[in-house]
C-alpha cells in the first residue's frame, strides 16, 4: 500500500508531482490506519504560504488529532473541500479522493529531498 510513484515524509505524508507545478499532498494509508476513523480535518485556505515542516491543519479521529505537515515551502494553491462533509474519504481513498492540499512549491527540486517509496517503507516498518 506505498505507491511508488510518489515521495513521502517521516511524518506520514505523500507528495505527487515532480515540483515543477503544484504538487498534491496527502497522508499516507499508513497513517490514516492508524489514526482510525477520521472524523474532521481543519486545512488551510487557498493562498496560504507554508514552510517545509510548518504545521498546515490537523486531522481528528475517534483516537486523536494529529498535525498536518508541509512536505514542501510554497503556496496553498488549492484544498480538498470534499474532506469538509465528508472526512473518511482520507480512510477509504487516501491516495485519491482523500487527498488534503495542493501546494505550488518555491523550489522546483523541493520533492528531491524527500524520502521513496522503498525509504518509506523502512520507516512503516520500525
Amino acid at each position: 500500500m506505498i505507491p511508488e510513484d510518489l515521495r513521502y515524509t517521516a511524518e506520514h505524508e505523500w507528495v505527487a508531482g515532480d515540483g515543477t507545478a503544484s504538487v498534491r499532498v496527502g497522508i499516507t494509508h499508513f497513517a490514516q490506519d492508524a489514526l482510525g476513523d477520521i472524523v474532521y480535518v481543519q486545512l488551510p485556505e487557498a493562498g496560504a504560504v507554508v514552510a517545509a515542516g510548518d504545521s498546515l491543519g490537523e486531522i481528528e479521529s475517534t483516537k486523536s488529532v494529529s498535525e498536518i505537515y508541509a512536505p514542501v515551502a510554497g503556496t496553498v494553491a488549492a484544498r480538498n473541500d470534499a474532506l469538509a462533509d465528508t472526512p473518511e474519504l482520507i480512510n477509504t481513498d487516501p491516495y485519491g479522493g482523500g487527498w488534503l492540499v495542493e501546494i505550488t512549491p518555491n523550489d522546483p527540486t523541493a520533492t528531491d529531498g524527500l524520502l521513496t517509496a522503498a525509504a518509506y517503507q523502512k520507516i512503516t516498518e520500525g
